[in-house]
């Protein structure tokens, strides 16, 4: 079976956990016998930029269509709408079949600019969206979820990552039969630069004290403020910790201000846009990862953190609990609530052995759920579920 795998994000380029979800699904797919091939901007012409991919994909589709003659196209968000619209008006009978997976609804994604507020806090809002978050909202978002719409209702086989995300999929965009094929990890993706295996400078007098992570791009809802808030609880609680937060984004200024403003400065270390390996290596370091947002689908960090055995602490928002068990694998706390988040921050500092068991079992859980070969499983159900021909050793996958 030859599947090309059409999408705009993509490592080195893009440090995207959607786009490095592709290259785990595809080594899934070539581990099972089939021909995969990635279309990204590179193959779309020179300099083509992330807004100008949507419609320049289009031709290049056709070209590997004419010339490799692809059994199933798949796109990945909703910049693979007017693919799949152009596929969509060819015969079927001669047309490849046409997939479309969506880590996230653009409906949800718009919904979650908003002010944040702490639950748990007198003066319950906490943080208000930036000019550029307003923008990415008026401007951006109906794009989005019009190309996104488009996408889920001209496709053949509609793909989520969470059944979380599946159920908003099919309310937001009107349509039915989303199922799910996992976020994934464990696929060698390359080997590390020089560079990118240097050690992080943390600018910390002691190197060895424990540290909660955070990584990702700084945005509103990702829920930091909630957890620079939570650290001030635990300090006022009598316990030390320091956190490091792994990612750049919009709302640094800020989130800088507010450090201020709590009394922080000295407790949080930005280490800024990090490369994987600097990553992995903060991670690997890290007492816990958390993950305060009020908005995902199925974060690739927290799968990262289980493969290494780290403990997560995590809002209980979208397809997060459908990963993290309560009191098993991690903690899970309710959204916006800093003083939840601060008591189980005050867990894993005081009993680090508890947490590293959460740590060790969240590994076996994935390695039971959600590595390469588990989405090439659920990959071809959905395909097969479709009336498509799938290799005869996935006929009848294993549960």
């Amino acid at each position: 079976m030859k599947v090309l795998l059409v999408a705009n994000v993509l490592p080195p380029r893009d440090l995207s956990g959607a786009g490095e979800q592709v290259l785990q699904l595809a080594w899934g797919l070539r581990e099972a016998g089939c021909e995969v091939e990635i279309l990204g901007r590179n193959r779309c012409g020179p300099n083509v930029s992330k807004s100008a991919f949507p419609w320049r994909a289009r031709s290049a589709v056709r070209r590997v269509i004419r010339e490799w003659r692809p059994d199933v196209v798949q796109v990945h968000e909703s910049d693979g709408g007017l693919v799949i619209r152009d596929l969509a008006r060819l015969d079927p009978a001669s047309r490849p079949l046409l997939v479309a997976l969506q880590q996230v609804s653009y409906v949800r994604e718009r919904q979650a600019v908003r002010p944040l507020v702490d639950h748990d806090q007198d003066v319950r809002v906490v943080a208000r969206p930036v000019r550029s978050e307003l923008l990415f909202r008026a401007l951006r978002t109906p794009l989005h979820i019009a190309l996104g719409r488009l996408t889920a209702r001209r496709s053949d086989v509609r793909l989520a990552p969470s059944r979380s995300t599946a159920v908003e999929i099919e309310r937001d965009y009107g349509v039915e039969g989303v199922r799910v094929v996992p976020n994934v990890t464990g696929a060698p993706l390359g080997a590390p630069t020089r560079e990118s295996m240097r050690a992080p400078d943390l600018d910390e007098p002691d190197a060895g004290e424990p540290y909660v992570l955070a990584v990702g791009r700084l945005r509103i809802r990702k829920g930091t403020e909630i957890l620079l808030q939570a650290l001030a609880r635990v300090r006022d609680r009598g316990h030390r910790m320091r956190l490091v937060v792994a990612g750049d984004g919009e709302r640094r200024e800020a989130l800088d201000a507010l450090c201020q403003q709590l009394g922080l400065d000295a407790s949080v270390h930005w280490a800024g846009r990090c490369s994987r390996s600097e990553t992995a290596r903060l991670r690997r370091r890290a007492a816990a990862l958390v993950v305060p947002s009020t908005y995902e689908g199925m974060p690739l960090v927290i799968l990262e953190a289980m493969s290494d055995g780290v403990p997560v602490i995590a809002s209980s928002v979208s397809g997060i609990p459908e990963v993290v068990i309560d009191g098993e694998t991690g903690w899970l706390v309710p959204p916006e609530r800093s003083a939840a988040l601060a008591g189980a921050l005050i867990e894993v500092m005081s009993d680090p052995e508890a947490a590293r068991a959460r740590g060790e079992a969240g590994r076996q859980r994935l390695d039971q759920r959600f590595r390469p070969h588990h989405a090439a499983r659920q990959w071809f159900e959905a395909v097969g579920s479709v009336g498509f021909p799938v290799p005869t050793m996935w006929e009848n996958p294993p549960g």
